[in-house]
């Protein structure tokens, strides 16, 4: 069975990073844009991973340019936007697909687990997907809900 922790993925500074080094870890999966209206949810993104890293969560960003060409910077533009505005200390990675024949393969897999209104496809930024110590999804949640509602879910996940 695939998990979370079989998959690869590029950080924003260029250098691969094995998802399984999160086994073990509650992560939230966020796609990620820095002209949104749904931008100021990094604060707290930033502040849920403030809160939990110490008992094993992270907030991993996936910055996305599908929707409105809301993500219109290179790595290193949303990185210092992202610093500078929002104090980002979590992992970000480099810009991907998340719909269409180019998405990334973790996010067709995070689709393929828990379809969201659109069926599979993520309908804006920061789509948000919450993944169990055992690299299973435990639930998705739309660009709306802000990162504080999802306290309850992540603290489920941390004590399971």
């Amino acid at each position: 069975m695939t998990t979370f922790h079989d998959f690869k993925a590029t950080s924003i500074d260029g250098s691969e990073v094995d998802l399984a080094s999160y086994a073990g870890s509650v992560v939230l999966v966020v796609n990620t844009a820095s002209k949104c209206g749904f931008t100021p949810q990094y604060a707290g993104l930033q502040r849920l991973h403030d809160s939990y890293a110490d008992q094993g969560f992270a907030v991993l960003g996936f910055p996305c340019d599908q929707f409105g060409h809301q993500e219109p910077g290179d790595e290193a533009e949303i990185q210092e936007f992202c610093e500078q505005n929002y104090g980002v200390t979590f992992p970000m990675f480099s810009k991907i697909d998340v719909n269409g024949p180019d998405a990334h393969p973790l996010f067709d897999w995070l689709k393929s687990e828990r379809s969201g209104k659109l069926g599979g496809a993520i309908k804006w930024n920061f789509t948000k997907f919450l993944v169990g110590r055992d690299g299973s999804v435990v639930s998705r949640y739309g660009s709306t809900t802000k990162p504080g509602k999802l306290r309850p879910d992540i603290e489920r996940a941390l004590a399971g």
